[in-house]
């Protein structure tokens, strides 16, 4: 009876609603059926958080991996939703959110905040060594690029923290530029591979200590306030378009103009004669045996000197860097310029020394060669060497006393020689509208006529009896002082006085059996230096007394110490039979080999011509502006 009433309430002729409801909910009216649901419910819940959360990256549930690691990535792109950014964040601190395929959709950059720490986005990199490593935020898995391939990763929206424990390296490669990854990867870079990061948020980042960021020192950026970075001018072909474009694309790189201004200053505030001689492998500044110009007098290598290390030396000032002398830039300066040494054969030294340098420096040494050799005006000698690619030329005037060398009848009608303390030399004409002038004197003072002092020394048409060397050394510095301060203009010319230059003979002097074959080292002690001599005493009052500023090169100091620069022995090839009877009373021990000590006063030279035209840059600046004003 029950079964009929059960079916006659079927709809099957189209029943009631009330009706079927009733019928529906009568099955779930016992407590059983209930608790069954309740329990299948929260089975349900249960598995479907544990696969959803599961840590394991191979667990069973892919799907729901991808979909949480899907929104992760939507909530990157700045468009998706923002509690899916939360959400992964939350629970995976160190998803990959960053490294997407949507990265390559960003086709702009917007400039990192000023308080970016120093891996910017501009932080060049300088001759890393290949397998060395850095730490990168946020980074589990490699990524490889090509040579020249830029790497553009969006926005992190999670950092990992400064001191977290879990970041892995990047390989960074020999002459690449790199910015900052923000990528989730970790990047390999090739050489000349530039990586170009979109701004993140401001972290700090720990940078190993052998690792040198710091560009080379032709970077060439301004270092300006409006400079643009890199990322903003796009992708950088390789490292040597990146070092040229840097004058106008980075702040965290050290610039050539930033450089050569504190180099300037620090050469300013810098005695560049108190220091010492260092070791330096790099040295010398050209090849011995590759200049033809030397001199067989200063060519020792030649001569057969066979110890070499005396030109492994440089000189290091105390308080700053001595710039290596470029001889490139250095001929770019004398472009259409004179250079003229006046003075003894130290002064051909040294002049030998520039002449090598520059013609190593130059790209086609055919253009470089002597005009005419040896020529003489009035007696007195004078060499030029023309550079002519550049239009200038580097000469040498003979003039030892820098004033006149002169003959007058003796009592018995014979010529006596006398030097003339109230005449410069006959060629100053000829060479007092150079553009450098670099004056030394000091040698030939030293020698039994002049150190006696006895009817040598003339003024006017007197002859001095006996006059006391310094004397008739401050009478003839005095006038070649006040020749300067008349004829030369040194608005335009710049002019140098090169100090004396240390002698080291031993158990005589040059004419007496003098030696010095048997020092191959430096002095490195400076209570065995010799003390100041008197007569550069005389020369440093007599340049303060001068109208005109003159540039006192005071190498005394610097050369006492290297009684190992001589040539002794090996000052000739072919002997005189006096010579080879006893070749070791014939020593020079007053001149210099070349390669050698005198390359360091061109180098003096050099920093003071860099800082010399940077005073006159400066100059020219401010006369500008008075006219705008």
């Amino acid at each position: 009876m029950a079964e009929a009433t059960k079916h006659n309430n079927l709809p099957i002729n189209g029943g009631t609603l009330i009706t079927d409801m009733k019928s529906l909910f009568s099955i779930i009216k016992t407590r059983r059926t209930v608790a069954f649901a309740y329990g299948f419910m929260f089975a349900f819940v249960a598995f479907t958080v544990f696969l959803a959360f599961n840590p394991n990256p191979n667990s069973g549930a892919p799907w729901f991996t991808n979909i949480f690691s899907t929104s992760s990535t939507a909530a990157t792109s700045g468009s998706g939703s923002q509690f899916s950014s939360f959400f992964s964040s939350f629970f995976y601190p160190n998803a990959s959110s960053s490294s997407s395929s949507s990265s390559q959709q960003f086709q702009s950059f917007v400039p990192p905040p000023q308080t970016q720490p120093s891996r910017s986005s501009n932080t060049t990199v300088h001759k890393q060594p290949p397998s060395q490593t850095q730490p990168i935020v946020n980074s589990d898995k490699p990524q490889v690029l090509s040579p020249n391939q830029t790497s553009n990763s969006p926005s992190n929206a999670s950092l990992a923290p400064k001191n977290s424990s879990s970041l892995p390296k990047q390989t960074l490669v020999k002459n690449q530029t790199q910015t900052t990854p923000n990528s989730d990867k970790a990047t390999v870079l090739e050489a000349n591979q530039t990586t170009i990061a979109a701004p993140i948020t401001p972290v700090a980042v720990p940078v190993p200590a052998n690792k040198t960021t710091s560009s080379p020192p032709k970077s060439g950026s301004s270092g300006k306030n409006d400079a643009k970075s890199v990322a903003e001018k796009g992708v950088t072909s390789n490292y040597t378009d990146v070092l040229k474009k840097q004058s106008n694309e980075t702040k965290s790189s050290v610039s050539v103009k930033e450089g050569k201004d504190d180099l300037i200053k620090s050469l300013l505030s810098c005695d560049l004669f108190h220091g010492e001689w260092v070791e330096d492998d790099s040295y010398p500044l050209y090849e011995p045996g590759s200049c033809p110009l030397i001199d067989e007098q200063f060519n020792c290598i030649r001569n057969g000197r066979p110890d070499k290390d005396y030109q492994k030396f440089k000189w290091q000032p105390k308080d700053c860097n001595l710039p290596r002398l470029d001889g490139s830039h250095m001929l770019e300066l004398l472009r259409g310029k004179r250079l003229v040494f006046v003075g003894d054969s130290l002064n051909r030294n040294m002049w030998e020394s520039l002449v090598c340098i520059l013609r190593n420096a130059a790209k086609d040494k055919s253009k470089v060669y002597e005009a005419n050799g040896r020529k003489h005006f009035r007696g007195e000698a004078s060499y030029s060497f023309i550079f002519k690619d550049y239009n200038c030329t580097v000469e040498f005037f003979v003039s030892p006393f820098l004033v006149r060398e002169w003959e007058m009848p003796d009592k018995d009608g014979s010529k006596k020689e006398t030097l003339r303390l109230d005449l410069v030399g006959r060629s100053s004409n000829l060479y007092k509208d150079a553009d450098i002038l670099i004056f030394n004197t000091g040698h030939w003072w030293t020698h039994d006529k002049t150190a006696k002092g006895k009817d040598y020394y003339q003024e006017g048409s007197h002859v001095y009896g006996e006059l006391n060397v310094l004397e008739a050394f401050r009478k003839a510095l005095t006038t070649w002082s006040r020749w300067v301060d008349a004829s030369v203009d040194t608005g335009k010319s710049m002019v140098f006085f090169r100090g004396y230059s240390a002698s080291h003979f031993s158990g005589g002097q040059w004419n007496s059996g003098g030696q010095c074959d048997s020092e191959t080292l430096p002095i490195f002690n400076e209570t065995y230096l010799r003390p100041y001599p008197p007569k550069m005493l005389v020369l440093e009052k007599v340049l303060k007394n001068m109208k005109h500023h003159i540039t006192y090169l005071n190498i005394t100091r610097l050369t006492d110490f290297r009684k190992d620069g001589h040539p002794s022995i090996y000052r000739k090839q072919n002997l005189s039979p006096a010579e080879r009877k006893s070749p070791k009373s014939f020593q020079d021990c007053s001149h210099w080999c070349l390669p050698g000590v005198p390359d360091a006063w061109n180098e003096v030279l050099y920093a003071e011509l860099l800082v010399k035209l940077h005073k006159k840059s400066l100059h020219q600046q401010l006369q500008q502006r008075k006219k705008r004003a």
